[in-house]
């Protein structure tokens, strides 16, 4: 397990995110303008999109794929009525906060998949190619949740024509699941014929991105004044209530190491793309200056160094 985070932290994605870590909590005036990160986070879900899709057509439908859709489905649906008592129990969040919170870490954090990913084809463990599907069919389900947890809530919203406009058409979930299709129609000759534009600088690409996040990442957690001590615990050991349910499910449906591993990251990551897009329009008094900081702040980076190694341990070791 310490190879594994020696590796991962070692890995030019990590370092490049602790650089733009480093720049915004020193204050630098690095940065990425904003139409740039855009196009990289618009490139990165076309290209793990497009090789999912190529995956499963190359391995083809399943059983196996079946149920481990609908696991990721409950499991996503699962984990905010986990996240929600634990955060009006253990911290002073309001109804509408504590399930803003809760919706974000029932969702995944798509780029934690990828960095799982590569930590993965770094050392040599194989993994299905129809992940990317789990990944996206797990995004909306805690949103629903969310909204049912407010119901009661003077502060509450309801399921809206515009509310399921951002859910189900939000940017990421459109472009992840259009080339997951795009790639499963045209399968692998399709992958090869475009790799030189989705597999070849696919590892550049991810570095510029990381060192965005790392600067958004660092800003937040310098300008994080809503985070109090119980919610900066929240956002450590809610991690690991997921990665421990991501770990049992996957090992229940009989996926192969590779594949526990990233059932386990996507169980275990927060949201802080989809969920915040939807939570602005679903649940407008919930406060972003928390969630935000929170799962990309605090999570995120728990996962890259600590997180990420311990679940492909946990993953090759259990078989």
């Amino acid at each position: 397990m310490f190879e594994l985070a020696l590796a991962n932290l070692t890995s030019p994605m990590i370092l490049f995110f602790v650089l733009g870590l480093l720049a915004a909590l020193s204050r630098s005036d690095l940065a990425i303008p904003e139409a740039i990160a855009k196009g990289l986070a618009i490139y990165l879900m076309l290209a793990i999109g497009f090789k999912g899709g190529a995956g499963v057509a190359d391995h083809g439908v399943d059983t196996t794929l079946v149920i481990a859709l609908l696991a990721g489905i409950v499991l996503s649906a699962l984990l905010p009525l986990i996240a929600f008592p634990l955060l009006r129990s253990t911290t002073k969040l309001s109804r509408v906060d504590a399930a803003a919170i809760a919706a974000c870490y029932g969702s995944i954090s798509i780029v934690t998949f990828l960095a799982a990913a590569q930590a993965l084809e770094t050392a040599g463990i194989a993994y299905e190619g129809y992940m990317v599907a789990i990944a996206a069919a797990m995004e909306t389900p805690p949103i629903m949740v969310a909204l049912w947890l407010t119901r009661d809530s003077a502060n509450g919203s309801t399921l809206d024509r515009t509310v399921l406009r951002e859910v189900f058409l939000n940017g990421s979930i459109v472009v992840l699941v259009g080339s997951f299709v795009i790639g499963w129609v045209t399968g692998t000759d399709g992958l090869e014929s475009i790799s030189a534009f989705v597999v070849d600088p696919f590892k550049g690409i991810l570095c510029l991105f990381l060192l965005d996040m790392g600067l958004i990442a660092g800003r937040g957690m310098r300008e994080g004044k809503n985070l109090s001590t119980p919610v900066v615990l929240f956002g450590i050991y809610m991690p690991l209530i997921g990665a421990a349910l991501g770990f049992l499910v996957a090992q229940l449906i009989g996926l192969s190491p590779g594949g526990v591993a990233l059932m386990t990251t996507l169980a275990a990551s927060g949201s802080y793309i989809a969920v915040p897009a939807a939570m602005r329009v679903a649940l407008p008094d919930a406060k972003p200056s928390i969630y935000l900081p929170l799962s990309l702040g605090v999570t995120f980076p728990f996962n890259l160094a600590v997180g990420i190694p311990i679940y492909i341990y946990a993953a090759s070791s259990f078989q």
